[in-house]
């Protein structure tokens, strides 16, 4: 399936602001599953400093803000050539070894609710992949997809909690819990095709576990499936902070809103 992807993100600040910076994770790669027939990334109010891999093998661009700017806007689109893996996505590559993904973050962190869901899965289970996707269909069960409840900052313990999230929350409580049974995991950010619609409010998430043998493993919790020919993959981490589409900062004190105009059609 060959997917067109237009992504506008504008940020707008009610005083000029004097100095900001922007890391930009928005340069799908192509690998199993998807190949990158074309893709640019264009900057208005600000401009590119430099472009670096970085540990996730995540291709960054480092973007300043135009002196005194109110507003600046970062707009990528492209075409993508994907095909249905069933998830698997294959062995390890990159910087980084796989020990590495078993490592607890501030967002990951688990607690007593994360070792409660774990127990309540049990041990009956025909092997490893089972297992994984058994865990998949109880986070969704036990935290409901619901927006305006939680935020960038909400860690998994806390989302269990509140019993409503959205895409990164599930992602986040996959991956501690996966932890916790021993296997590597890895938070994802990219795209989704949506049936119902075009037109998007934002990018999507899910998770990846390690199985011996099989190799790197993709589960959208949100929506109850392995990623398909529909998802494109983006950026990889251990949470959400490693993979986020954008992440910066600035000098000043003006408030800042954001708009997000967001495409993904065959």
């Amino acid at each position: 399936m060959r997917l067109n992807i237009s992504h506008l993100t504008t940020y707008h600040y009610d005083e000029p602001v004097p100095y900001g910076l922007q890391q930009v994770r928005l340069t799908p790669k192509s690998r199993a599953g998807q190949t990158v027939i074309s893709w640019q990334t264009c900057i208005e109010g600000g401009q590119k400093e430099l472009e670096f891999d970085d540990q996730h093998n995540n291709h960054v661009i480092l973007v300043s803000f135009d002196a005194d700017q109110t507003e600046i806007s970062i707009q990528c689109k492209g075409e993508i050539e994907t095909a249905d893996t069933n998830g698997i996505i294959g062995e390890h590559g990159g910087f980084a070894p796989l020990w590495y993904f078993k490592s607890p973050t501030d967002l990951t962190r688990p607690g007593p609710r994360l070792h409660q869901l774990v127990e309540s899965l049990g041990e009956d289970f025909d092997g490893d992949i089972a297992r994984l996707h058994a865990l998949s269909n109880k986070i969704s069960d036990l935290v409901k997809y619901e927006t305006g409840k939680t935020h960038s900052e909400t860690t998994a313990e806390e989302s269990i909690a509140v019993g409503h999230g959205v895409c990164q929350d599930h992602s986040h409580i996959f991956i501690a819990a996966a932890r916790l049974m021993s296997f590597p995991a890895r938070y994802v950010s990219g795209y989704l095709m949506m049936d119902d619609r075009t037109d998007q409010e934002a990018s999507h998430a899910w998770a990846e576990a390690y199985v011996e043998s099989i190799g790197w493993i993709g589960f959208d919790i949100s929506n109850r499936i392995s990623p398909d020919e529909r998802h494109i993959r983006v950026a990889t981490g251990l949470d959400y902070r490693d993979a986020a589409p954008l992440l910066g900062m600035r000098f000043g004190d003006s408030g800042e809103t954001m708009a997000v105009t967001l495409q993904v059609q065959q």
